[in-house]
């Protein structure tokens, strides 16, 4: 379950939250009732994000933006660099979700595959291989882009497009850190990495000192 209240249809009038369930969900639909996406997705995205309208508005703006036919970066580049900060991130909401738009534009599934090993691929063409490099200099690296990197990126897109990648990869990250701190959709997962319980009558004292070398005692002359 999400770490946040969700929003059913009948907690609020906002707008936007009835707008966006009749979009995402079906006329009168509703996540917090068992309506799920087209994907198969719970949408408890959408239901958390409707604890305050103008965030769910500005998200949904975001979305827009991104799809708009202004938007002159091509599209399979756009869904390459969002599928790859979705795994750089470790949001599998955000990785399935670019899988699919991929498949969608018509990227065949075994390159989809290889956007987790891309370094390691040749599926990819050098502008590709650019642009899942800036993907993970945004996810990984906190934008620190190589210079070879964006000479490849200006080589082939103009600084238009190069804007347009770099904020929507960048608004995605945003995206896969929030569902993934927020327990959202397939990010409500447990926290892999915890400590294994020793067998009863395991002794700490004496398994820090395994290995460790006592200092030889000092003779007197």
């Amino acid at each position: 379950m999400p770490r946040l209240r969700q929003v059913g249809r009948e907690d609020t009038d906002a707008p936007i939250v009835h707008l966006s369930y009749d979009v995402v969900f079906g006329p009168g639909g509703d996540p917090t009732k068992g309506d799920t996406t087209d994907t198969g997705t719970t949408g408890d995205w959408w239901s958390v994000f409707a604890l305050v309208p103008d965030v769910l508005q500005h998200a949904v703006d975001g979305f827009l933006l991104y799809r708009s036919p202004s938007r002159t970066v091509p599209a399979v580049l756009r869904e390459l660099a969002q599928a790859r900060v979705g795994w750089a991130s470790g949001s599998t909401f955000v990785y399935s979700q670019h899988c699919k738009s991929l498949r969608g534009l018509g990227v065949d599934d075994e390159k989809i595959a290889h956007v987790a090993a891309w370094t390691v691929s040749s599926r990819f063409d050098p502008l590709e291989r650019a642009v899942l490099s800036l993907a993970d200099s945004l996810a990984l690296d906190r934008g620190r882009v190589a210079d070879e990197v964006m000479a490849v990126l200006r080589a082939h897109l103009s600084d238009e497009q190069i804007l347009e990648l770099s904020y929507i990869a960048a608004m995605y990250t945003m995206h896969a850190s929030i569902s993934r701190a927020l327990r959202l959709e397939a990010d409500d997962v447990d926290e892999p990495v915890h400590e294994i319980a020793a067998p009863e009558g395991f002794d700490a004292q004496a398994f820090i000192q395994v290995g460790v070398e006592q200092p030889p005692e000092s003779s007197a002359d």
